[in-house]
């Protein structure tokens, strides 16, 4: 039995307070990670440390708010296997790229100042390579800082949200 995509899109909608405070709450989470990896690192003193501290919890709270309304889609009326999949998968890959996007645009602003005016060829060649090798750095050097504590507080929220989108 099929559920029709109108019950889909109502369930995809999450409590307000579970949105908002779950994605504080996430975002937090992803900062205590990052503080938890640059200990374990022996990096708190740097410069760009608050700066990070800030991107990683940006990068989580906005990713909250992103994949929640899709796991409640994806999820809807499945198994329970298949609702820990899709919030596993969807929070996983909503903070990451949340947070690479973030780091890209702040990668990007840094290097604006050498780049050719707005709206020239140059500049879209410059903008789309700048953005890239910052999501390709993100990738190489920042996923690093989700492990192992990161992923295990993925498999807990994903236990969590899967058993609440019954």
């Amino acid at each position: 039995m099929r559920t029709p995509v109108r019950d889909r899109f109502a369930a995809a909608l999450p409590p307000v307070r579970l949105w908002l405070v779950g994605a504080l709450v996430w975002g937090t989470l992803m900062a205590t990670v990052l503080g938890l990896s640059l200990y374990g690192m022996e990096r708190l003193d740097g410069s760009h440390t608050p700066a990070l501290f800030g991107l990683y919890f940006s990068g989580g709270a906005i990713g909250w708010f992103l994949a929640l309304p899709f796991i409640g889609f994806f999820s809807f009326r499945r198994r329970p296997e298949t609702r820990f999949a899709a919030a596993f998968l969807l929070l996983s890959c909503g903070t990451f790229a949340t947070t690479a996007l973030l780091f890209a645009l702040q990668y990007r602003m840094f290097y604006a100042q050498w780049h050719a005016p707005f709206g020239t060829v140059i500049w879209a060649f410059q903008f789309v390579f700048t953005s890239a090798s910052a999501v390709y750095q993100f990738t190489a050097l920042g996923s690093r800082h989700y492990f192992p504590f990161g992923v295990a507080l993925l498999v807990a929220a994903s236990l969590w949200l899967a058993r609440r989108n019954r």
